[in-house]
Formats: structure tokens, sequence, C-alpha cells
């Protein structure tokens, strides 16, 4: 059993690495952006604007500095036509389950200010990621604080 867990530890890491590098070489922005067609807008989300916001452990509330940046969100939104898929995303602690229903809270609760501050509600859609999307791999808090986060995406 150990010999066969070294094996997939060694084959996950690989592909790890592949991806990674294909990810790299793309040029592409980093994050979930995916084919977005609109490319200088999503640079101007993530550069000018801010893309996301963190949350506590094991938390949904969102701290000053989160409710600055999703002002930022709200104003951009109010100027262009653009909607937006929130991502809600925790750290690597806790079940499956209890992650995805945190990044639930954490994505709803970006949307529900965001529409406190008059964003049309129609043109935000939440999605959770929970556990399985980090940007950070480490077993410390230095890891798991980046990827307590949503994060806005140009549908």
């Amino acid at each position: 059993m150990r010999k066969l867990f070294r094996s997939s530890n060694i084959v996950v890491a690989l592909g790890a690495s592949i991806l990674l590098a294909a990810c790299s070489a793309s040029g592409t922005v980093s994050g979930s952006y995916g084919g977005s067609s609109d490319e200088s807008a999503v640079k101007e989300l993530v550069r000018n604007v801010g893309d996301r916001v963190f949350f506590a452990t094991d938390s949904a509330a969102l701290s000053a500095e989160a409710r600055s940046t999703i002002m930022r969100q709200a104003d951009w939104l109010k100027t262009n036509s653009k909607s937006l898929t929130i991502e809600g995303h925790a750290d690597e602690r806790g079940t499956r389950e209890y992650n995805i229903a945190l990044g639930a809270r954490r994505a709803n609760a970006v949307k529900d200010y965001m529409i406190s501050l008059g964003v049309d509600g129609s043109r935000l859609q939440t999605v959770s990621w929970g556990k399985e999307r980090p940007v950070s791999l480490c077993a410390e808090d230095a890891c798991w604080s980046k990827n307590r986060r949503s994060v806005s995406v140009i549908q």
C-alpha cells in the first residue's frame, strides 16, 4: 500500500508540473478565466480593480479590505455591461462537503454585498469550488490564507 501511495504521489506531482509548465508558457492571465473573449476587460479587472477577496478561517465575513475591493468591482460593473461569476474557494482543511458549503457562503456574501451597492443581481452568478482549485499548495497558513478567497470572473 505504501509503495502504491508513493507511485500515485509521483504521478500527481508530474501531472501538476506539466500543467504548470503549460500554463506559464501560454502567457495567459492567471486565474479561472478560461476562454474569456474580452482579454482587455479581464486585465483591467485583475490589475486595476482587483478580482479577489480573502477570508478568515471558517468564515464568510467580509473584512474592510474585502469590502473595499468589492466596492471597486461594483463601480467597475456600473461602467460597463459585463457580468461576473463569483467563485467561492476554501483551504484544504475540512471535508469536501464542508468546503463546498463554505465556498458557497463566501461567494454569496460577495454577491449580496455587490447587490447592496446597486449592482443588478441578474449580472452575478456564484459557484463554489470548495478546496478543489487551490492557488497555493502547502500545509501551513501562508498557503491556506491564499486559498480562502472569492474570485470574480468575467462571464
